[in-house]
């Protein structure tokens, strides 16, 4: 049976998957959230003619040479000045004031002399005015953020400015995350001389979390179906993660049990390496399985190519592309016939491009390379052997 690219793999996950509910968040609390609603400006930004300056807001056609004013009062911000600027007249202004009535300029404060209420003009004024005009920024009507969109402090702070309090979000998936193997013991335990620590459901919790789920760790589960399902019978998630238990082998036994209970598999297997053994399924209550191999950088790799767009679309959004461009800093052989993601270290190299070393060892079994690595090389089926100094495509530089 040929096994499906990772693309179209990720496609037949996606179109099972329907976003959650809604959640009504404040603007301050809504980091990393995917935004529903789009946001739209109620109001002109700024909503006045502004000061782009400290100084003095004057009438440019009082500016003659050595000009002088009458001062006549302040605008501050958030306290306007309450009259008409009148012909040979000035007020003091602060940066982010509303320039009063009659004035259509700012001098700044080091091009002039006060003495007293007498203002004299020195030196040669620039030909900026110094004004922000009213909606510089946006204009009310404006289509500022749209659905789909993951919020960050930039765009909160865009939100906000347009008065968004309450922002509508996608909903955080509850995320269980199960472990099988014999073999696992919990960090901070004593393990046995043939057991290994689960690295995996630790390190899978936290990536759920910096996508937005909410993770639950269920108990370690025998490769035994009995364990398997006992170990989600009463788990209450949105998105069941297995870790292990992903293969054929004699003592693989999360997709048999879970098809005992009824649910259908759209993926077995990738055309991927590592993680050739991913799938994914629907159980016979609708909610979906990501099954993941037991390997952690297989695991890791998986989750980075299809758990975060599960994420995402589960919030009502869509993962974006990070994918871009790199050089090899090392030569790398002739791939085989499937998707291979190299752990590799990316930095910063001459003339703004990016740098991108390959680690030796990819067993997907060390631990080590995965935690040393911060990007991974894609390696199409049957791309030719690459040198040093070719570009690759590469997913980071922050995993």
């Amino acid at each position: 049976m040929s096994l499906p690219t990772v693309e179209a793999a990720l496609s037949a996950m996606l179109a099972q998957v329907s976003p959650l509910a809604t959640d009504a968040v404040p603007v301050a609390e809504a980091d990393g959230r995917w935004l529903i609603q789009a946001v739209t400006a109620t109001r002109d930004q700024p909503p006045f003619d502004a000061s782009a300056m400290d100084g003095w807001a004057v009438r440019a056609a009082d500016l003659d040479g050595g000009a002088r004013l009458t001062v006549v009062g302040e605008s501050a911000a958030g306290r306007g000045f309450d009259g008409v600027l009148q012909p040979r007249e000035t007020v003091r202004i602060s940066t982010g004031a509303p320039l009063p009535p009659g004035s259509d300029r700012v001098v700044m404060q080091e091009d002039a002399d006060r003495r007293g209420d007498r203002l004299t003009i020195a030196g040669d004024l620039s030909a900026s005015t110094h004004v922000r005009p009213r909606g510089c920024d946006f204009h009310k009507g404006d289509a500022l953020l749209s659905p789909g969109q993951r919020l960050n402090p930039w765009r909160l702070a865009l939100a906000a400015s347009a008065g968004a309090g309450v922002l509508a979000c996608g909903a955080r998936p509850r995320v269980a995350i199960l472990a099988t193997g014999d073999e696992l013991v919990e960090p901070g335990q004593t393990a046995g001389p043939d057991q290994i620590y689960n690295s995996g459901a630790p390190s899978l919790g936290a990536f759920v979390t910096r996508h937005g789920g909410k993770p639950s760790r269920l108990a370690v589960a025998a490769d035994r179906e009995a364990a398997i399902l006992e170990g989600i019978a009463d788990a209450a998630f949105d998105l069941l993660v297995t870790v292990g238990g992903a293969s054929v082998g004699d003592h693989d036994r999360v997709k048999p049990a879970l098809r005992s209970q009824g649910a259908i598999l759209y993926v077995e297997g990738v055309a991927m390496r590592p993680g050739k053994p991913v799938w994914f399924a629907i159980l016979a209550d609708g909610r979906p399985v990501l099954g993941l191999p037991g390997n952690p950088a297989s695991a890791l790799v998986c989750a980075e190519l299809f758990l975060a767009p599960l994420l995402a679309h589960l919030q009502g959004g869509e993962a974006e592309d990070r994918f871009e461009t790199a050089i090899l800093a090392a030569d790398l052989p002739a791939n085989g016939p499937r998707d291979h993601y190299i752990r590799a270290h990316s930095a910063a190299g001459g003339k703004g491009a990016r740098l991108v070393t390959p680690f030796a060892n990819q067993d997907s079994s060390l631990v080590t390379i995965m935690a040393a690595a911060n990007a991974l090389i894609r390696r199409l089926p049957n791309a030719p052997a690459a040198p040093a100094g070719a570009a690759v495509e590469v997913l980071g530089p922050t995993l």
